[in-house]
């Protein structure tokens, strides 16, 4: 038997998946939830096999999902599923290590058999996420202004680019409003950008969320 747990904000998909899940004798879902800085603290607490993990998340995107998890005791094997696997996603990821990537635009029957193969103990990436494997194999070296940020400026940036303030920032990563007001200025001038429609835009081209509806 073999615990998966879902990491995926829409409800609608992350029900699909379980339902999906559940149709197998061989597959218990260990939980399920919409949040990734909540999603960590329950993967270490449940100890899953196996997690089918989206990357644009809330609070915590699922590039730092994947680093905590695997900076921990705990080592599940773990299934990509995201809707914008840019170059830089899908590097970040394979350092990080995992054992399997799946465009959400995949077909269900796709979706499937990556989930089979990865409870088999195997590896699964779908066509897109092999073409863009094999161009980073071609050009490794390629540059990445995300990789100078650290951890938390990476974390802060996020939350930015969700529309939080620098008070609301510094409750949920439980630091004061003057730090998080010097990491909003540390991280302006490292991206070298002067606004908040700036940084939301770097935070879209480097995969930490989706594109908003619009940029002011």
């Amino acid at each position: 038997m073999k615990r998966v747990f879902v990491v995926e904000d829409q409800t609608i998909l992350r029900d699909l998946i379980c339902r999906l899940l559940g149709s197998y004798p061989d597959i218990e879902i260990a939980g399920a939830i919409g949040d990734g800085q909540e999603a960590v603290g329950q993967i270490l607490q449940t100890k899953p096999d196996i997690v089918v993990l989206d990357m644009m998340l809330p609070h915590l995107n699922g590039v730092e999902v994947l680093r905590q998890l695997r900076a921990s005791e705990t080592h599940p094997r773990i299934l990509v599923f995201s809707a914008f696997p840019s170059k830089s996603m899908v590097r970040k990821v394979l350092e990080a290590g995992i054992d399997g990537f799946v465009e959400k635009d995949a077909s269900l029957d796709e979706l499937e058999k990556a989930i089979e193969k990865i409870v088999a103990g195997q590896t699964y990436f779908g066509l897109k996420i092999v073409d863009i494997m094999r161009e980073l194999m071609v050009n490794p070296q390629q540059s990445d202004a995300l990789e100078e940020l650290t951890a938390r400026e990476r974390q802060v940036l996020q939350l930015i680019a969700e529309s939080n303030t620098s008070k609301e920032i510094a409750v949920k990563l439980d630091i004061s409003v003057k730090t998080a007001d010097t990491h909003r200025a540390n991280l302006m001038k490292k991206l070298d950008v002067h606004d908040v429609a700036g940084l939301t835009r770097a935070a879209v081209a480097f995969g930490l969320i989706d594109m908003p509806t619009k940029l002011s």
